[in-house]
């Protein structure tokens, strides 16, 4: 089809734009895109693909790069950081996962072997994803959306332990004899890692402090120490991956690792665009039609599954349903891993082509439906809600720091939300006397505003029976600063039900948000970006002699 390897690739870019716009108007994750670019090219339709050894290079490349940035994340230090929700309810939530995965894959006719990687790929959840979808919608730093990211995190320590797990089984497989394997592996594991304890202590930490008076230069020995270490763990009989991933922890504990990842995160995307579209093209059309049953079937098993112990776990620490379905409903999909751990078991002969092919479209099927879930989790939550509270503890929910004890008993406004936009406000409120009772689902926040002596109290705004004990009749503003728009209008909603007459102030993204706001009624909309705008113009267009004293 093509003359050389250098065209090949150029078209597959030109499909993987054109498809991945597709995907971006469809509100789609770009790794969907990139499989179907890679089954659309692949032997089973067009035949583009022919270049493969090529494609497997950038791919294996951009697999080390993926592996190296998660270890650039995980400085030891936050490990010892975690709490026990983010430890028990990852665990928890990977043991149910992979428990409903092994047996539905028994009772569908795999392997033992097979089932295990099919229960394996359904315990994680995807780390790119879920972080892109809650930054985009403004929610990362929500309670559950750093629930959420605590989950990823255990989660990305056990996939770790898996994959090299998987290499200590393939090395051992080739050894004379079961003891003579592990014994060797356990040797060249101490050797790898005694050598890696030494660079880390004596030599990175000088050679990262030279070569960062160059950020070009810092980049490209981040590059080369991934792919050298992926490389070297290769060479002892380790995968690339585990060698990458400890590259990336060497790296996580000095001062330069945010400049590295920030630096690498495009062109880590880049090369795994390789990686997908290889995945893609080596799929059998033929066996994903005979796997379609037990696809559909696990990922039910997924999409339900995951919320569903999510919100049990948490709520036996005494979460609100709320927070638990929100952070289920973001992990409600496979991760990238996943699919990585079933190329790696495909190459060292653990699983079969069809099984492969399971866990791809189970990928596919459950990372483009969970992505909607969680677009439209809050609007979800509003139909669903009255039935959720079941699994919530009828004790004193640990999200609430304090009870209503010191809570103005007539504040001239009550402040729904105190981030950063909804924190200036309620300090600025505060400074010019009034009265101010302010409430957040967030602990942390809540915390946060005691110790800067605002009057604050846990509450959930679409908690009706936090709205039925507030003094809602005696404030005569009420601000919401979410920036949602369905989060806003059932907010007004829910105050008109509770005979709220006073003015209402909500918070509005763009042009269109506060139109449907006004629409609805409220009598104040705020816009931070247009009002911080305008003021920022103002200042710019004020001669300097008037505002010399303004601005410090």
């Amino acid at each position: 089809m093509f003359e050389s390897a250098f065209a090949e690739v150029a078209a597959l870019l030109l499909a993987a734009a054109l498809i991945g716009a597709l995907a971006l108007w469809l509100r789609q994750p770009l790794i969907i895109a990139f499989i179907l670019v890679g089954i659309l090219e692949g032997p089973a339709v067009l035949g583009w693909v022919t270049a493969a050894d090529q494609i497997d290079l950038l791919a294996k490349i951009g697999i080390a790069l993926l592996l190296f940035v998660v270890g650039l994340k995980l400085d030891l230090r936050l490990i010892r950081t975690l709490g026990p929700l983010a430890v028990v309810t990852g665990l928890g939530q990977m043991a149910f996962s992979s428990v409903v995965g092994y047996l539905t894959a028994r009772a569908f006719g795999m392997g033992s072997v097979a089932a295990l990687y099919v229960a394996a790929a359904l315990a994680f959840s995807s780390t790119i994803i879920v972080v892109k979808l809650l930054s985009d919608k403004r929610e990362i730093d929500a309670l559950h959306g750093r629930t959420a990211v605590g989950i990823l995190i255990v989660q990305d320590i056990v996939v770790i332990v898996l994959l090299l797990t998987l290499t200590a089984f393939g090395a051992g497989s080739e050894a004379t004899g079961p003891w003579e394997g592990t014994a060797a592996i356990l040797a060249k594991t101490a050797a790898f890692l005694t050598a890696l304890g030494i660079a880390m202590r004596y030599l990175l930490p000088r050679l990262l402090h030279r070569l960062a008076a160059s950020q070009e230069l810092l980049v490209l020995f981040g590059i080369a120490w991934a792919v050298a270490l992926a490389a070297g763990a290769e060479a002892m009989d380790f995968s690339k991956e585990v060698g990458a991933f400890l590259a990336g922890v060497s790296l996580a504990s000095t001062p330069y690792r945010e400049a590295l990842g920030a630096r690498l995160v495009s062109l880590r995307d880049f090369l795994l665009l390789f990686f997908f579209i290889d995945l893609g093209a080596g799929l059998d059309l033929g066996l994903l039609g005979a796997q379609v049953g037990v696809a559909l079937v696990l990922s039910l098993s997924v999409l339900l599954g995951k919320p569903l112990i999510i919100m049990v776990i948490l709520g036996a620490f005494g979460y609100r349903s709320r927070t638990g379905f929100l952070t289920g409903l973001s992990l409600a999909q496979i991760s990238e891993f996943s699919l990585i751990l079933a190329a790696l078991g495909f190459g060292l002969g653990h699983i079969d082509a069809a099984t492969t092919s399971v866990i791809t479209l189970v990928g596919i099927i459950t990372i483009a439906l969970s992505t909607y879930l969680t677009l439209y989790a809050h609007p979800l939550y509003e139909h669903l809600g009255k039935w959720l509270t079941r699994f919530e503890r009828q004790i004193p929910h640990p999200e609430e720091t304090a009870d209503d004890t010191g809570a103005l008993q007539s504040p001239d406004v009550i402040l729904f939300g105190l981030g950063r936009y909804g924190g200036e406000i309620a300090r600025r409120l505060r400074d010019r006397g009034q009265d101010l009772l302010c409430v957040d689902f967030d602990p942390y926040v809540v915390a946060a505003g005691r110790k800067d002596g605002l009057n604050i109290r846990y509450g959930d705004a679409h908690d009706p029976e936090l709205l039925a004990h507030l003094p809602l009749q005696r404030a005569r503003w009420i601000i919401s600063t979410a920036p949602e728009r369905e989060v806003n209008l059932a907010f007004l909603s829910a105050l008109r039900s509770h005979g709220y007459r006073g003015d209402v102030a909500l918070r509005a993204e763009d042009a269109a948000d506060a139109e449907a706001l006004e629409a609805a009624g409220a009598d104040l909309v705020l816009t931070p970006l247009r009002d911080g705008a305008k003021e920022a113009v103002d200042l710019l267009t004020t001669p300097r002699a008037k505002q010399a004293g303004k601005v410090r």
